[in-house]
């Protein structure tokens, strides 16, 4: 029910994530990201736990594939759970169970891996790896980039409703989270619509965080 593309900036050490899915609000429960230690996606027939948990374990050490193998070892119905893991090395892992759901596949690069299931084209995955690989910008553009190729690329075989982009980059909390929990037209298009007017902003709202006082002004009506 999803397409997603996790991606490491080995300059910034930004991690995120991107994802679509016909389900309603699927960023909300399947993108995860932790600044300095990486990006998961848990998706499929999803279990949220699995994000934070594969997190844990790689701020303690854990590879991506040895994360992913213990949660493969422990985790609940893991047949059903297709998850994606990228750390600050930029070692990436997937991990597609058998129960997965329709026709499924996955792609993974150095900083850079991509799964989805119920898809219209096993090839959309490596789509998304190969033009997120082959775009030299910002780490946001190059995911939405990404999205926007499996979507081409025929993405899930049926409409897709919701998306998401998470970015984490040197704060506790994400540089970006911009969630399209359901829209019967393009969610894909409209996430890109909520980044072009948030990305100007990216950088504002973290010196407002950390220190009013020399942040620019909102630009709203009585804001001085």
């Amino acid at each position: 029910m999803t397409f997603s593309i996790i991606g490491h900036c080995p300059e910034t050490g930004m991690f995120g994530v991107a994802i679509s899915s016909s389900s309603p609000a699927v960023a909300a429960r399947c993108s995860f990201a932790r600044a300095g230690v990486g990006a998961v996606a848990t998706q499929n027939i999803t279990d949220p736990r699995l994000g934070p948990h594969a997190l844990d374990l790689m701020e303690r050490g854990a590879s991506p594939s040895e994360a992913l193998s213990i949660l493969e070892r422990s985790g609940a119905h893991m047949a059903y759970r297709q998850v994606l893991a990228v750390g600050r090395t930029g070692e990436t892992a997937i991990y597609s169970g058998a129960e997965v759901l329709g026709s499924w596949s996955e792609a993974e690069r150095p900083d850079v891996a991509a799964a989805g299931n119920l898809l219209a084209d096993a090839g959309v995955p490596e789509v998304m790896v190969q033009s997120f690989a082959n775009d030299a910008g910002p780490l946001g553009a190059r995911l939405l980039g990404a999205l926007r190729a499996g979507l081409e690329a025929g993405g899930e075989a049926g409409p897709v409703h919701s998306a998401g982009l998470l970015l984490v980059d040197a704060q506790s909390w994400p540089l970006a989270e911009l969630r399209i929990d359901w829209t019967e037209d393009c969610p894909v298009a409209a996430l890109e619509a909520a980044y072009t007017v948030y990305e100007p902003q990216m950088a504002a709202y973290v010196m407002r965080a950390l220190d009013p006082r020399s942040a620019p002004s909102y630009g709203v009506p009585g804001d001085e």
